[in-house]
């Protein structure tokens, strides 16, 4: 009985790591970055968790709070909290501090989210995140990566919880040259993500703009 309560109480979440179970069979106990205290409780930040996958080459990250993860609070029958989790892909590289690259990264999500639980600001696929920073979003901010533009998540698809739909949107770090030409209307974000020819983030790149 305690089993099935459990079960049903965070029905959400765990329709998120079976999706990403289906994918890395082999990794039931992923890095996993929690919160200590919860945004609804007085915490800072939105997101209850973010895991990490390895994905070989790079690390797959995926959140856990845009959607509901436990019961069901809102109105809204169809979709699931916002309707979205965010993923992200980070090329594995020569970092003087692995560990850092990936917390770093942890907290740009949350920051992200913050707009979204304070703004009501839905980031959907084939838009842009640009805060006119020119610093890298990398640890030692150095890297050429200042913002971001989103994708569909292309190895997951829409799940459907007992909370409702859940879509994935895949951010993508670009840099600021590349946001400036999307500003200036000289190409759309999906005439970037075509020229980039890849989702994963790595921080070494050269600008194709």
């Amino acid at each position: 009985m305690d089993g099935d309560k459990k079960e049903e109480v965070t029905a959400g979440w765990d329709a998120i790591t079976e999706a990403f179970e289906a994918i890395y069979p082999n990794q039931t106990d992923p890095k996993h970055y929690g919160v200590l205290i919860n945004w609804k409780f007085g915490g800072n930040d939105p997101l209850d968790g973010i895991s990490i996958y390895d994905g070989g080459d790079y690390w797959h990250f995926v959140t856990y709070g845009l959607s509901e993860l436990y019961e069901k609070e809102t109105d809204d029958e169809e979709f699931s909290g916002y309707g979205m989790e965010f993923t992200f892909r980070l090329k594995k590289d020569k970092y003087e501090d692995e560990e850092a690259e990936i917390k770093c990264i942890c907290g740009i999500l949350q920051s992200i989210a913050r707009i979204i639980f304070i703004n009501g600001q839905i980031f959907l696929p084939y838009q842009y995140v640009y805060t006119g920073q020119t610093q890298g979003i990398d640890a030692n901010m150095k890297s050429n990566i200042t913002g971001f533009i989103t994708v569909p998540e292309p190895k997951v698809e829409t799940i459907n919880t007992p909370n409702g739909r859940v879509d994935f949107v895949e951010l993508i770090g670009v840099t600021d040259a590349e946001l400036k030409s999307i500003l200036n209307k000289e190409m759309t974000v999906k005439e970037l993500y075509e020229k980039l020819n890849s989702d994963v983030t790595d921080y070494h790149r050269d600008s194709v703009v």
